[in-house]
């Protein structure tokens, strides 16, 4: 697989994302599990299967995009909204920075390591170890790109996380994804009940650091990428319930502003797995 993803690695966006969407087309086609979740998943945020079919192709490119992001050259990239990022430095009580399955959100983790790892230390982002050796490989070497560091899902993972935020630095997580059984909360998503994780919330709660939300915009024919930072539309709760509840909202928010590039068959109203050894 590694050197699969090599080959890969140098072919340009525009090679590789016409590519992926052939592919993301093939398996809507093919899979009918994978297409009934994608339909009922955006049905219930409204959408009807017109206003977000592009986004069968956008899951296509952000599967083929992975090896240049991951072993390749930097992309292009543009910013937007970046000031609140240089505000929330300033105050010095870190940065949360959450991120959905919305564009390309491998790029965001780097896009950001590379512009302040350089004076505000390097990025931590949560991961879980790939179960497949080759796999492994691979993401070994993406996870250790420069201006990046990596906390496994772990208790301890968690305590290097509060210590970054203590320290000023920023930590980067995927609060749309489903964690395991007793690590999340289940709160509305879209108006239907969905297993939360409560990590986010509780990082911010417990440091004080600041929240802010971040997506890659797929710039078409494969220009790169636009990073696009938000502030949240009201400050962060501090009951933690009601905090999950609200970093939901935000997400949805992110969501409605590029539906057509949110990984809509992701499997997110699935029941959470049991996962004792990772329990937070």
């Amino acid at each position: 697989m590694t050197a699969l993803f090599r080959f890969f690695s140098r072919w340009p966006l525009w090679l590789l994302h016409p590519l992926g969407a052939v592919l993301g087309w093939v398996v809507f086609a093919l899979s009918p599990t994978y297409r009934r979740r994608f339909l009922a998943n955006s049905a219930l945020a409204g959408y009807s299967f017109s206003q977000v079919r592009a986004a069968v192709a956008h899951a296509g490119r952000m599967a083929a995009e992975l090896p240049r992001l991951w072993m390749g050259r930097p992309t292009p990239l543009q910013w937007e909204g970046s000031s609140c990022v240089d505000s929330a430095y300033a105050r010095g009580r870190g940065i949360v920075f959450l991120t959905p399955h919305l564009g390309c959100f491998e790029v965001t983790a780097q896009g950001v390591a590379q512009r302040y790892s350089a004076v505000h230390g390097p990025l931590l982002v949560l991961y879980r170890p790939a179960r497949q050796q080759a796999t492994a490989e691979v993401l070994e070497g993406a996870r250790g790109r420069p201006g990046l560091e990596t906390a496994p899902t772990t208790l301890s993972g968690v305590r290097q996380m509060i210590k970054a935020l203590r320290a000023g630095r920023a930590v980067g997580l995927l609060p749309d994804q489903v964690p395991p059984e007793g690590m999340g909360q289940w709160a509305p998503f879209f108006g239907q009940a969905a297993y939360t994780m409560t990590l986010g919330a509780r990082l911010a709660v417990q440091t004080g650091a600041t929240v802010l939300l971040v997506w890659g915009e797929r710039l078409p024919w494969g220009r790169g990428f636009c990073l696009r930072f938000r502030e949240l539309e009201q400050p962060l709760s501090d009951n933690q319930e009601q905090a999950v509840v609200q970093i939901n909202q935000e997400m949805e928010r992110l969501i409605r502003e590029c539906p057509q590039q949110y990984l809509w068959g992701y499997g997110r109203y699935k029941q959470p797995r049991r996962d004792p050894v990772r329990e937070i």
